[in-house]
């Protein structure tokens, strides 16, 4: 029966297995920075969730299996007890052995999964936080222009001027202009 659980038990560390391989792969092939990945992000969290409970459940279940062989095999130690069933026991702790230690690497790859998921959502978060800063960076000329000569003094000789409005205009446009040709070179946009 013993036998039966431990097979039940390499069963599911190998459907794990196959589960954090599909999101593993769902993760290095999602980023593409011209898209919306919330929807892919808030799906592998739960995945990973879901595979990280079944590793634990796992794990539990081989501690206390190998708990119960290891109460046990002092009784198959004795001189009367069959030597095959001594042999069984002592297989089968092997392989719990074997077993606890794939699914400690279990949890370390959904643990490095899950750190590879929020890598890429900083990055996103960081090319969306730069599109800002050069867009606001962009619109500063423009806004200073404007501030300047929308301030109420008695002598400003601009004001005077037929050509002042297109002249601040045009001062804005070649600023704004400049400064977005310049992002654009640099790749920021």
């Amino acid at each position: 029966m013993i036998n039966t659980v431990v097979n039940r038990m390499a069963q599911e560390i190998e459907n794990t297995d196959k589960g954090l391989e599909k999101i593993g792969n769902s993760i290095f092939n999602i980023f593409d920075p011209t898209k919306n990945h919330d929807a892919v992000f808030k799906a592998v969290f739960f995945e990973l969730g879901a595979q990280a409970k079944g590793v634990s459940n796992v794990r539990e279940s081989l501690v206390a299996l190998e708990r119960i062989l290891l109460f046990i095999l002092p009784d198959f130690e004795t001189e009367g007890a069959p030597t095959q069933l001594r042999d069984d026991v002592r297989a089968t702790l092997r392989d719990l052995q074997s077993l606890e230690e794939h699914a400690t690497f279990q949890t370390q790859k959904v643990q490095f999964l899950l750190d590879t998921t929020l890598g890429l959502i900083n990055l996103e978060q960081s090319h969306i936080i730069k599109l800002f800063s050069v867009l606001a960076v962009i619109f500063m000329p423009p806004t200073l222009f404007a501030s300047i000569y929308g301030m109420n003094f008695k002598f400003m000789p601009e004001l005077e001027w037929a050509y002042g409005y297109p002249m601040a205009l045009v001062l804005m446009v070649i600023c704004s202009g400049s400064l977005y040709a310049y992002f654009r070179w640099k790749r920021w946009l």
